[in-house]
């Protein structure tokens, strides 16, 4: 993926705002209609970076960005008809000088709210008066070179689909489906894993054949308003979602026959105590299955969920760290860290020991030490270089599992890599579940700085779930600029994570984003909303790097400066 170039936005001068009528100071007393709800755009400047739906979530740090022409528009489906009375926009410098304020009751024909041709920028209130389903913001002048940009886009009203009172009905209700797999391929593939808010659990048909049926009892009677469907690759090219007062007579709600798969966010009006996906046609040859299934509306007997961690203080602020300034030969902080002796997995070819490999040396560095060092008793894959099944290298690998855990925030490390076949050092996160039971790649895995030996000018970063692992994760490699490689000094490689994603960072740059809503709607489940633990290694052989030869040096060494944290 090529690295996110983020502009600047220029400044522009204020101009004084002249609308079409005279508009009094405006008050928030209908409720906010627009949060959350599908929002459609013209166009992005960066689907991953600046999305249309960052203009409705809530969070004043994300924002919508256009391309940079005229005219540009983003529109906002409110579910159902409302009586729109409020409007407000939070400009990025990037704003319109000429626009106006549309609603529809189609999302064809548009009739206009507010107008102005002396557009301020900035936070903009606009008291209006119409109603509709859909409302537009339609930029025809640009105030900069650039496009059109609002870090929020908030409805006020009364009506529309879900307001006054929207929320997860189906979190923790019970479920029943056609039937559900336990096996080998799917343990405990049950109904109620579809309800659970948890995106690493699923529900999946034992039989792979159609029809197949799954449904939640909300606990009462309610008024369905939106259903999000996340799904398996066994997903459904026809199917109905349905509601029922008793969970025998059926009516539908919402039919495709040209389902897409992955997330579905489907917005529909109905009411019942009982909400059905019926699939008739599969995609494929398996049968169904459902990581997520939600129901939203007002009414039933909803169970509160868990409250969503809480994204990082802006600034965030130094929470924890490592700089490793103890005296040479000293052991990593045991109040910090726990060494993590034994075999490696990926077919690799070292014993880590239990910190014999790991050491500062006095000039404020750790050192991961891999050596030509046999370990008796020890059983690796066969050495090319000896023959022998007995591991014949020793590394260091440590992590803050049972030590520090977080959630969101800004991880970095300063590293210097060596170099040499085989060799394959690493700066990475685990889901925290994985120290409870939770088997990999279902705790989720953040991959920050992978080097191949053989190849250190190219530098890894990958995250890892159920839907994308191994070979298939989500991640993009790069390069220094001027032909330069990894092992010649330290670099600075950090993540900032938080609900909407992923951005990783080389010395400071911006160089890979990977964004929540992107891979939902593309590969599968995000499952990085949890605590995670941070790792370090250097292993050596493995199926990806392969084995060391002849000219890899032994020892080998992986220096790291420092460790943070910010939150």
């Amino acid at each position: 993926m090529t690295p996110l170039l983020r502009r600047l936005a220029a400044s522009v001068a204020l101009v004084v705002t002249v609308s079409l009528l005279s508009v009094p100071p405006a008050h928030a007393a209908d409720p906010l209609l627009s949060q959350g709800k599908p929002v459609t755009a013209s166009s992005t400047e960066s689907a991953a970076a600046f999305p249309a739906s960052a203009a409705v979530d809530g969070n004043p740090a994300t924002r919508w960005s256009s391309a940079f022409s005229d005219p540009q528009w983003i529109q906002v489906d409110l579910g159902a008809t409302a009586a729109v009375s409020q409007v407000e926009l939070s400009w990025e410098a990037a704003h319109a000088t000429a626009f106006q304020v549309q609603v529809s009751t189609d999302g064809a024909t548009w009739s206009n709210l507010y107008s102005t041709a002396a557009g301020t920028g900035g936070n903009q209130t606009l008291s209006v008066s119409g109603s509709g389903r859909y409302v537009r913001v339609h930029g025809t002048q640009r105030a900069t070179q650039w496009g059109y940009s609002l870090w929020e886009f908030k409805v006020y009203g009364t009506g529309g689909g879900g307001s006054g009172g929207e929320r997860l009905l189906s979190y923790n209700k019970p479920g029943v489906a056609s039937s559900s797999q336990h096996d080998g391929n799917c343990w405990e593939c049950t109904p109620a894993r579809a309800f659970d808010l948890d995106p690493a659990s699923r529900w999946a048909t034992a039989a792979w054949s159609d029809p197949g049926w799954i449904h939640v009892d909300l606990g009462a009677t309610a008024q369905i308003s939106k259903v999000v469907l996340q799904w398996d690759p066994a997903y459904a090219r026809s199917f109905q979602i349905q509601t029922s007062p008793d969970a025998s007579t059926w009516t539908t709600i919402y039919s495709t026959t040209t389902g897409t798969g992955f997330k579905q966010t489907l917005n529909v009006s109905g009411t019942g105590r009982y909400v059905r996906m019926y699939g008739t046609q599969r995609a494929g040859a398996y049968g169904y299955s459902l990581w997520e299934f939600q129901v939203y509306g007002t009414g039933g007997a909803p169970t509160d969920p868990p409250a969503p961690p809480q994204d990082p203080a802006d600034p965030p602020a130094l929470v924890w760290s490592d700089e490793f300034n103890g005296a040479a030969g000293t052991k990593p902080d045991a109040a910090k860290w726990r060494a993590d002796p034994g075999t490696g997995p990926n077919n690799e070819l070292e014993y880590y020991t239990d910190h014999d490999n790991a050491s500062m040396d006095g000039q404020g560095h750790l050192v991961l030490e891999a050596r030509k060092q046999a370990t008796p008793g020890s059983t690796c894959p066969a050495d090319p270089l000896t023959g022998s099944t007995t591991c014949q290298y020793t590394s260091a690998r440590m992590n803050t599992g049972t030590k520090f855990h977080f959630t969101y925030g800004r991880v970095e490390a300063r590293i210097k890599v060596p170099k040499g076949n085989g060799l394959w050092p690493a700066f990475w996160m685990m889901g925290a579940d994985f120290l409870t039971g939770r088997p990999w790649p279902y705790n989720g895995e953040i991959d920050i700085m992978e080097v191949l030996g053989k190849d250190v000018k190219t530098s890894y970063s990958t995250v890892h779930a159920p839907a994308y692992n191994g070979g298939g994760g989500v991640g993009s490699p790069y390069t220094l600029p001027d032909g330069a490689d990894y092992s010649g000094d330290f670099h600075v490689w950090a993540a900032h994570w938080d609900s909407k994603g992923i951005v990783y960072t080389l010395d400071g740059r911006t160089v890979f984003t990977i964004s929540k809503d992107q891979v939902e709607q593309t590969r599968g489940p995000w499952i990085f909303d949890h605590p995670f633990y941070i790792i370090l290694n250097l292993a050596v052989g493995g199926d990806w790097p392969g084995p060391p030869n002849a000219a890899t040096p032994f020892p080998s060494r992986m220096l790291v400066d420092y460790v943070r944290v910010y939150r």
